[in-house]
């Protein structure tokens, strides 16, 4: 059977509800202490370093307000990090994860097979992270590419064997602590994620993929992932993240830093499907050297309300940037999602694409920024915006924001906000569709241009996720 086949034969919705009972090797008190971020900081058996990171960090946290003073941004007055518990252990006797399926206690590896990631690994990946709450618990990589260089790792374990990379790159030049609240939050308790190294004029040629899974009620996940491509190489990483229905809310807030070198090209895709109690603020950024290409696609849905909107600092002459995004927002979702983009260099080149979609009062909004520079002359930018919404009730925004500081620009912004037609489902129906096909025919129609950027499993999932949405059955 064809891993294709095998997606769409398997409950979707099953996948993803089912939820195991808790049981860790060590769970933090709630809250955010000094005695919090130390305890963590000890649990890893981290260098000096990095402790001294996570409490400046930490100082940071407190000092900045929450981002409240954003037109029309997403309510997070429910957030109260003194009811999250910002670090569970699972048990697994291997600290940084197996290397065999087999190894991880029944109820782990039982979520991991629900949600196929075996499966994939078998017929699409080159190498898969598992991170279950706050770790870590399966990492493989196919010896072809360790044997070219390539390193695949948690990053507890890059902090341990790639002091050096880790050191220089960590939250020290794409997204640190100061960027805002909540890159803060995530510097000070960050555990788990992955970090990707690719030598120069390597390609790994099959995708590489991490599964993040949160299991226990009222908890944080702030996995950090860490990218570095050299000069001339090529990587394709896949994010994929899910938590399951619980009554208290849960917060994912993970960092998420690219460096593209010289010629190289990073694509990064993430499907996301959160539970509705759950609230999705991260920090994303790419830095693309001279002729480097970084491309982000993104597909979000499921959380109560997320604020996500990766950036690029196109830094060298000739670097581009592709942003392609899915939103979905059904009732008492507010998904708030966009691009940022910083041309500082001439000849560069950025192209914005998102697709919304809003039900049952639902409410979606491109949120983004574009800045060209002085002296980046001949570069070029075009962002297109697309909304479809079911009802009057549901609502949808964009919210553009370009600064241009150079003449010797192109510039072009489109938006399109629309209902779904009486006339196109009178049309589907006859030709023998019911009212709920002919619906999700039109929506995957709509979507269809940023599916089709994703490899065939998971543009299969993504339409099933979608469809899901589009009925209710998640969250």
């Amino acid at each position: 059977m064809s891993s294709q086949d095998h997606l769409k034969e398997t409950d979707t919705e099953a996948r993803f509800e089912f939820k195991k009972e808790e049981k860790s090797a060590f769970k933090s008190e709630k809250g955010l202490t000094e005695e919090t971020v130390r305890v963590i900081s000890e649990d890893k058996d981290e260098p000096e370093w990095m402790l001294e990171r996570r409490l400046r960090a930490l100082e940071q946290f407190q000092a900045m307000p929450m981002p409240t003073d954003w037109p029309e941004a997403p309510d997070l007055s429910e957030i109260d990090i003194d009811e999250i518990v910002p670090y569970i252990r699972p048990d697994v006797e291997v600290r940084g994860g197996v290397d065999d399926w087999t190894d991880l206690p029944d109820e782990i590896k039982d979520t991991f097979d629900k949600l196929g990631i075996p499966e994939a690994e078998k017929n699409a990946l080159s190498g898969v992270g598992a991170q279950y709450e706050s770790e870590i618990v399966y990492q493989n990589m196919q010896e072809q590419w360790e044997e070219k260089g390539v390193i695949f790792c948690d990053m507890d374990k890059a902090v341990q064997e790639h002091e050096e990379l880790v050191k220089e790159y960590f939250m020290t030049k794409a997204v640190p602590p100061s960027d805002n609240k909540f890159a803060a939050l995530h510097g000070a308790i960050w555990s788990g994620g992955s970090f990707v190294y690719v030598p120069e004029d390597t390609t790994v040629e099959m995708p590489i993929q991490a599964y993040f899974r949160m299991n226990s009620e009222g908890m944080g996940q702030f996995e950090h992932t860490l990218i570095i491509a050299e000069e001339g190489s090529e990587v394709h990483y896949i994010e994929g993240c899910s938590a399951p229905k619980y009554s208290a809310f849960n917060l994912h807030s993970g960092g998420v830093e690219v460096f593209v070198g010289e010629d190289a090209h990073v694509q990064y895709s993430t499907v996301q499907n959160w539970s509705k109690n759950t609230y999705n603020l991260n920090t994303k950024r790419a830095i693309a050297e001279k002729g480097g290409r970084m491309e982000w696609i993104s597909g979000s849905m499921g959380s109560k309300a997320t604020m996500l909107y990766p950036s690029t600092i196109l830094k060298g002459r000739g670097a581009s940037d592709n942003h392609i995004t899915i939103a979905f927002a059904g009732e008492g979702q507010d998904i708030d999602t966009g691009a940022k983009v910083y041309h500082n260099a001439p000849e560069t080149k950025s192209t914005i694409e998102s697709k919304s979609i809003a039900k049952d009062g639902g409410r979606t909004n491109y949120r983004g920024l574009v800045h060209i520079a002085d002296g980046a002359e001949n570069s070029s930018t075009a962002v297109e915006c697309d909304a479809l919404m079911f009802d009057n009730k549901s609502t949808s925004d964009t919210m553009p924001y370009m600064e241009i500081n150079e003449s010797k620009v192109d510039v072009a912004h489109e938006a399109t906000v629309g209902k779904i037609g009486d006339e196109d489902i009178f049309y589907l129906q006859s030709r023998g569709l019911d009212d709920d096909d002919a619906k999700q025919m039109i929506v995957s129609g709509f979507i269809e241009p940023i599916t089709e950027e994703l490899p065939i499993e998971y543009a299969v999932e993504l339409n099933r996720l979608v469809e899901l949405e589009m009925e209710g059955s998640l969250g």
